[in-house]
């Protein structure tokens, strides 16, 4: 059974790495290129002294060749001057140069040289005593000359030549150097882009998303390293928050419920009046009452046990939790079971008017959106305080940009203009201490937002408040 070894890095070992590989390279390429300038200045100061020797050589030729033309005994005097220069010159580089290629080259100079200095002894003996005698001589010294000659320029050249391709093989290392340090440098880039830039700022706009109220995931990179378990923080985070959220709304329920509870309880008297008193009628008549009166009393009877038991499911729908689960509904019957929910919450002097198209439907999840839409009713009940008012539920479509829109207005009390920015933050509210928690306009919001709509407020202090909802447009499946 074979064993994979995973050899993923986290973010914090790439950069390491990075970093290593990067100084090891500057490291490694520095030292080389120190030693190839030491080689160049070495190299140089070798070819100034070979360049120094070969003009030399040329004086010790120009000065035998005006000695054996006329025979001056101070050409031949220079020459032997020029020749003990040259001399020193050789003796001091040799060893300097004894663990290079061109230490071969300095060797045979040296034995020309001597051979020269011999020759030339030679010849200067010859011509003392038989000047006729010294052809072979003068040949011999010519051609040791020019062997000294040849060699020395052979050395400039060699040295010339070496100094060239140190140069070249600097130039090529600094190339790669530098085709290196791009390649780790955008190693890095990359690196601190993807793994570090990104996904800062693909957490920045989830955050701004989470504010406004889509706790979905990002989805989880499999990249085994700090990223992957930053963005899994975050996802717990946001699983955490959408708990709390959840929880927030929930207790948003229960008091709006207590606000609704007494208005439920008026109305419940209505149908419970109705039935007792049908109730006494027919034990008063039962034994003379004719069939089709007893008939309509338990009719009666029955319709008011229906009114009853719709307005406690209608209280219990609204305080159950559910998932989120959007489906076409008809807006104007969702718009007036909602009405009719908070109606007996209201004072008599608050009139409300529902203008919305019998065949609009929206594609929304009706127990949210009822808790957007209650809270909204409620802010505006409480706006309009104990005035008259009017409160006007209308909307309408906008095919042209794929969206309904549902307007909410009352002729309340009205928003600050310095205040209608934040009216959507949680726990912002302008109502006093204990009567507003500022979370019902923030709980709005993230409904709105869950159903990819908009929420807009506009408003002016005593002339009321208009609110504008826009969502995307219902599309019946073909």
């Amino acid at each position: 059974m074979t064993r994979t070894i995973s050899l993923a890095l986290n973010i914090r070992q790439k950069v390491v790495a990075g970093l290593i590989i990067y100084m090891s390279a500057t490291g490694f390429i520095g030292g080389i290129s120190y030693q190839y300038l030491g080689d160049i200045v070495r190299k140089q100061n070798i070819a100034v002294i070979v360049d120094d020797i070969s003009n030399i050589i040329l004086e010790i030729r120009r000065y035998e060749k005006n000695y054996l033309l006329y025979g001056s005994l101070e050409d031949l005097k220079e020459n032997q001057e020029y020749l003990e220069m040259g001399g020193r010159l050789l003796a001091s580089i040799i060893p300097e140069v004894s663990d290079l290629k061109v230490a071969p080259g300095f060797s045979q100079l040296k034995n020309i040289f001597q051979e020269y200095e011999k020759a030339m002894r030679e010849m200067s003996d010859c011509i003392a005593i038989h000047p006729q005698e010294c052809t072979d001589l003068e040949n011999h010294l010519r051609e040791s000359g020019k062997n000294m000659v040849n060699i020395s320029i052979e050395l400039v050249n060699f040295e010339r030549d070496r100094i060239q391709a140190i140069v070249h093989r600097l130039k090529t290392n600094l190339l790669i150097f530098i085709a290196l340090m791009l390649g780790v440098g955008g190693f890095m880039a990359r690196t601190v882009a993807r793994k570090i830039i990104y996904p800062l700022k693909l957490i920045e706009k989830n955050t701004k998303r989470v504010a406004e109220g889509d706790f979905s995931p990002i989805p989880l990179p499999s990249t085994r390293d700090e990223t992957q378990r930053v963005v899994a923080a975050f996802n717990r985070m946001v699983t955490e928050l959408e708990k709390r959220h959840e929880q927030i709304l929930q207790a948003r329920k229960l008091s709006a419920i207590g606000i609704l509870t007494s208005g439920v309880a008026h109305q419940l008297n209505n149908p419970l009046n109705n039935i007792s008193t049908s109730c006494q009628i027919l034990m008063e008549e039962i034994n003379k009452a004719d069939p089709e009166f007893v008939q309509r009393m338990l009719g009666n009877i029955e319709q008011e046990i229906h009114r009853a038991r719709d307005i406690v499911k209608g209280l219990l729908e609204f305080s159950r939790e559910r998932n989120f689960e959007p489906k076409p509904i008809c807006l104007r019957k969702f718009i007036e079971d909602t009405v009719r929910l908070i109606s007996s919450n209201m004072a008599a002097h608050i009139e409300i008017e529902v203008d919305v198209p019998d065949e609009l439907i929206l594609h929304i999840d009706s127990h949210k959106m009822q808790e957007a839409l209650l809270n909204l009713l409620m802010n505006a009940v409480q706006a309009i305080g104990d005035t008259s008012g009017h409160i006007r539920i209308a909307a309408t479509s906008e095919p042209s940009h794929h969206q309904d829109i549902i307007t909410i207005e009352d002729t309340g009390s009205g928003i600050p203009e310095k205040d209608l920015s934040m009216i959507f933050d949680p726990f912002f509210t302008t109502k006093e201490v204990g009567i507003g928690t500022g979370l019902g306009l923030s709980i709005v919001y993230g409904i709105i937002q869950k159903h990819h709509g908009t929420i807009t407020a506009h408003s002016k202090v005593g002339e009321g408040t208009r609110f504008i909802i826009r969502l995307p447009m219902y599309k019946p499946l073909a």
